[in-house]
């Protein structure tokens, strides 16, 4: 069957969002290391432990984790659409979780100040969004691809938070056909519907469609299930173990050029 769009994940595929999350926690420990005498590894290594317990804690967590909002973006993100009455309670929330995660943090490492700790909660976010990165070879990928193919941006998370991440790379969004965020949607990868829902916008059936993304648990696995061939980006050199096998498998984004031309 021809190819005739291209699915594409937006964090840690198209956009860095691991070095902007690693950049900015690396900020602000620095800033709090200068106030106490801390190892801001330690600190970083003690807010990203508390973080994700305490998201788990939370009501909450079954909604995000379908979606796919992770602990990260709930330290940053303010919740402001959506329709789902959890996201009106992950509004509510946002303020303490980003000041409970930074003051436990600092408690386990013998610092008993949750007065800093909310300020560290407030500075991480001005941190983050200072920092925008895409990938080096992000735009040559979909420069090749935008006058050969549809394309559509298929993108786990609350919607005002992935907006805002599109609004910090704006030469992005014009490459896309179609953007749909799970937030908006009303489920997540790698539910069937949101790949279907993708589908049907593009008005191709799955076998003409190729899925692109960093993660085997959402983008591979998903993809899968509505039988959608698909690229595994694996920065990392990480192990398939017992996940669902991906079409293609490469290590750097431009790598999926060549693939696609042999598809053709």
């Amino acid at each position: 069957m021809t190819l005739r769009a291209v699915l594409f994940d937006l964090d840690d595929t198209l956009l860095w969002d691991e070095l902007s999350v690693k950049e900015a926690l690396e900020a602000t420990c620095l800033f709090a290391a200068d106030k106490y005498a801390l190892d801001p590894a330690a600190l970083d290594a003690s807010v990203r432990k508390e973080a994700r317990a305490l998201y788990e804690s939370y009501d909450t967590f079954p909604f995000t984790k379908m979606i796919g909002i992770n602990p990260f973006e709930a330290l940053w993100g303010n919740f402001t659409e959506g329709d789902d009455p959890y996201f009106r309670m992950l509004r509510q929330l946002a303020p303490e979780y980003r000041k409970a995660a930074w003051t436990k943090g600092l408690q386990a490492l013998g610092v008993d100040d949750p007065h800093f700790g909310a300020e560290l909660g407030e500075r991480f976010p001005e941190e983050r969004r200072k920092r925008a990165y895409v990938y080096a070879d992000t735009f040559q990928v979909l420069d090749a691809l935008k006058s050969k193919y549809k394309l559509l941006l298929l993108t786990n998370g609350s919607p005002d938070l992935q907006k805002e991440k599109l609004d910090g790379i704006p030469q992005l969004v014009p490459y896309f056909d179609h953007i749909v965020i799970s937030g908006q949607f009303g489920r997540g990868k790698p539910d069937p519907s949101i790949f279907e829902h993708a589908v049907s916008l593009l008005g191709i059936a799955p076998g003409e469609g190729i899925m692109v993304g960093d993660k085997l648990t959402t983008d591979i696995l998903g993809s899968s299930r509505i039988g959608m061939p698909n690229v595994w980006i694996n920065h990392h050199g990480a192990d398939i173990g017992e996940h669902v096998p991906p079409t293609y498998t490469v290590t750097k984004l431009e790598q999926l050029l060549g693939i696609i031309d042999r598809l053709n």
